[in-house]
């Protein structure tokens, strides 16, 4: 009798749980109507139903706790715990999380437990993506083809870059009934979906996903076809070919498969940082010792038409990160801070790229390499080149981990559209299954560094698509579709500016590395 009446006062609980449920959702999406945002309302309330959920089972949870415990076996209570959760995705299909949560948890609040980094961590991050080594020493071959309109371009792309990222971050957010900023969005995914619905509410997130994994994944590949060529070059007398030391750089970079989070990523983003530090002050104390014999005269506001487009490549995607930026916004302990953080991390790159570049060039004048250390002399060279080796596998862990994250989130935790069971367990480990799908991955970057040919001019022509479509082009067209009432006249002007220059950079940037696989496969023949 105690049993039925339990089950009864339960029942009558829940129901009208259920109840309000329905009602705050109806006021939510009424509430979203009258904003304007019917095209996200279906997908995005469900967030705030969520907490409207949270607010009334902290005030009635203590009552149903005691009636949920005294259930025999405690199924009962676990139950409506899963379907909160799993309630709480912002698609509504999402699986649910660890069941070692208590119930009245949701995904937002067991994110707190989550490990988060600073401004300076973060920081970090963005230099180290910024300021990759293979891309910085380049920079005095753009000087060599652009002058002195090269030394501009460098800051020009640094600002249009840390505007970009900024917007981009901006569409991540949206106001509440209170006119306070949400983070309605999680990643570039949920931006592009967002700006497609409601026709076609998942183009835009496959479209930004295969442009994420093919820059994120030939990335890691550069790191590795790099580490091997210049091992190579730095001991040519060693029985060691370079498909053996691609080998070799592949074996010391199969622990990145047991990354978990951004926290241990900021440890080899500064130990990459420092390598990088160490390279430049190699090269620029070597230019310095040869200052007496620098050729000002040979910087001049002069272009060379066919080969500047290579040089506004070598540029812009030296700066690339706005596929790690809402991860890393994400991931911050204080998000207000990123602002800061961008203007920093630009304003530190743009002042040392350039004078990097054209300290390097005045050194060497018309005779200067595409990668700089080529000019060097050959002893200073193998020092130079092995602590490069040790900064492009101390980079590889970011990108690494980013494609990870796209290919997990897309493929096995979009809950009932994912295409494969959940890789996490219920305890929130990795699989072993799921260890071993990314011990492949870094054994295809190996595969594709050994046996894709041509992989400088191939990695520039996905480059000219994907990298600026990533950093110029998708974020002022997000900015535009998502934010458009919001905007004053010098926003709309600087996103349609972006649009259209990065769109010329991109058709110029395609045509002219398309161009040069044609030549190289060529003299490949006529070798």
């Amino acid at each position: 009798m105690a049993t039925l009446i339990r089950s009864k006062i339960s029942n009558k609980l829940s129901n009208a749980a259920t109840s309000v449920t329905n009602k705050s959702q109806a006021k939510v999406s009424g509430m979203f109507a009258r904003m304007g945002f019917q095209a996200a309302t279906d997908e995005e309330a469900l967030g705030f139903v969520a907490c409207d959920d949270l607010d009334y089972e902290h005030r009635q949870g203590l009552q149903m706790d005691i009636l949920k415990t005294d259930e025999a076996g405690g199924e009962a209570g676990g139950e409506p715990a899963a379907e909160g959760d799993s309630h709480y995705q912002r698609d509504g299909t999402g699986p649910p999380p660890s069941a070692s949560k208590d119930g009245g948890l949701c995904a937002e609040l067991a994110a707190q437990d989550k490990p988060k980094i600073t401004a300076w961590e973060a920081g970090w991050n963005v230099t180290n993506a910024i300021q990759q080594g293979m891309f910085v020493l380049g920079l005095p071959y753009a000087i060599l083809h652009g002058g002195y309109l090269g030394l501009f371009l460098i800051i020009f792309a640094a600002v249009v870059c840390c505007y970009t990222g900024k917007i981009l971050i901006a569409c991540l957010y949206e106001e509440n009934e209170d006119g306070e900023l949400v983070r309605v969005r999680d990643s570039y995914v949920d931006i592009a979906n967002a700006c497609c619905a409601p026709r076609f509410p998942t183009l835009g997130g496959r479209v930004v996903n295969v442009a994420q994994i093919i820059e994120l994944v030939m990335t890691c590949i550069l790191y590795v076809v790099v580490s091997g060529n210049l091992m190579y070059n730095s001991f040519p007398n060693l029985p060691v070919s370079q498909k053996s030391w691609s080998i070799i750089a592949t074996a010391a970079l199969l622990p990145c498969a047991f990354l978990k989070n951004l926290k241990a990523v900021s440890k080899f983003s500064l130990l990459c940082t420092l390598a990088h530090f160490v390279i430049n002050i190699l090269v620029i104390a070597y230019c310095l010792s040869r200052a007496r014999d620098w050729a000002w005269d040979k910087v001049k506001f002069y272009i060379d038409v066919k080969k500047f487009p290579i040089s506004i490549g070598i540029i812009v995607f030296s700066y690339t990160s706005q596929i790690f930026l809402p991860s890393l916004e994400g991931n911050m302990h204080k998000p207000s801070e990123f602002h800061c953080m961008m203007n920093w991390t630009h304003i530190a790159a743009c002042i040392l790229k350039g004078l990097f570049a054209l300290v390097a060039y005045l050194t060497w004048a018309d005779t200067t390499k595409e990668v700089i250390t080529d000019n060097l002399p050959s002893t200073i060279r193998a020092v130079v080149n092995i602590f490069l080796v040790a900064k492009a596998l101390l980079s590889y862990p970011l990108p690494f981990f980013a494609a990870v994250e796209v290919l997990e989130k897309s493929l096995f935790q979009d809950g009932a559209r994912a295409v494969f069971p959940d890789c996490y367990g219920g305890d929130g480990r990795l699989k072993s299954w799921g260890l071993g799908l990314r011990c492949a991955l870094v054994v295809f970057t190996l595969l594709m560094a050994i046996y894709v040919p041509h992989f400088a001019l191939l990695m520039g022509l996905t480059g000219s698509l994907t990298g600026a479509g990533l950093c110029f082009l998708l974020p002022s067209l997000f900015h535009l579709k998502l934010l458009w009432r919001k905007l004053l006249w010098h926003h709309v002007f600087f996103d349609v500016a972006i649009f259209v220059i990065g769109g010329i950079c991109s058709i110029s940037g395609f045509i002219h590395s398309l161009e040069g696989l044609i030549e190289a496969f060529r003299y490949n023949i006529e070798d």
